[in-house]
């Protein structure tokens, strides 16, 4: 998976390059997740789709920069990369993002809004309670073994990484920053996106119930919908088909010659 050939920029991946492709969904992974776990969906979308997925510091290839800590740097940093990339001109534009990464989608969005670069037509968070349910957690002040049984309740990471104190050390910084990036996030609960706003949560989320996902619907003006799909905090990747297909629905009908 590439960097996005016509950007220099180390935040955009481009696994699937659809250079025709009339809409980009911009996808933002989870507290310690990666580009890569959007690859599979890169080649599930339809054609007139082109997925690109956001690289946070401090992981696989970025592994030796430095985390970022705070909410606001991260949503500016990927807003200018949204702004600045070539690959989003002439093309309607779709974000989504699980877990932290529904947040930030959400403050991109915000700040896409306000600005002159593109305004996303829709927003799709999924893990994440909506900015009015949301509640500050301090997991990142754990010490190690602590902080490591927390991401073993959420799930989403492998006992065999973090059982190998080698790849602890390497794995856990980036985590903590992700986690104190939500620990010290107050989001603006007056505030609302213009765009429709999609929220998924699993049945099974032992952080998200239907309930504090549909907070969502606080955060737009647009149409909301809410969906409760089988499975835990990382249901996206057990219900891939639902997920794309949610995707390819968010995107204009596909332009007939």
């Amino acid at each position: 998976m590439s960097t996005a050939p016509d950007s220099p920029s180390p935040w955009l991946r481009r696994p699937e390059p659809r250079p025709a492709a009339t809409t980009t969904v911009v996808c933002l992974p989870h507290a310690g997740g990666n580009a890569g776990f959007f690859q599979p969906w890169a080649r599930m979308l339809p054609p007139e789709l082109e997925l690109l997925a956001v690289q946070y510091p401090g992981r696989q290839d970025r592994l030796l920069e430095e985390p970022l800590v705070e909410m606001a740097a991260l949503a500016d940093a990927v807003t200018a990369e949204l702004v600045r990339t070539p690959l989003l001109a002439g093309r309607e534009l779709v974000l989504f993002g699980h877990s932290m990464g529904a947040s930030v989608g959400w403050e991109v969005t915000r700040r896409l809004e306000r600005g002159s670069g593109p305004r996303p037509r829709r927003l799709l968070v999924s893990g994440r309670p909506g900015p009015r349910a949301q509640q500050p957690i301090d997991a990142y002040r754990l010490g190690e073994e602590e902080f490591v049984d927390e991401l073993r309740r959420m799930g989403g990471t492998s006992d065999e990484l973090l059982d190998d104190p080698e790849m602890r050390e390497l794995l856990l910084p980036a985590v903590r920053a992700d986690y104190q990036v939500v620990g010290t996030y107050a989001p603006d609960l007056d505030a609302r996106v213009s765009c429709p706003v999609d929220a998924f949560t699993g049945d099974a989320d032992p952080d998200v119930t239907p309930e504090t996902a549909a907070a969502w619907e606080h955060a737009t003006h647009g149409p909301f919908t809410l969906s409760v799909l089988p499975g835990d905090h990382f249901f996206p990747w057990s219900q891939t088909e639902h997920m794309v297909a949610a995707l390819a629905a968010s995107a204009p009908p596909a332009r007939t010659p």
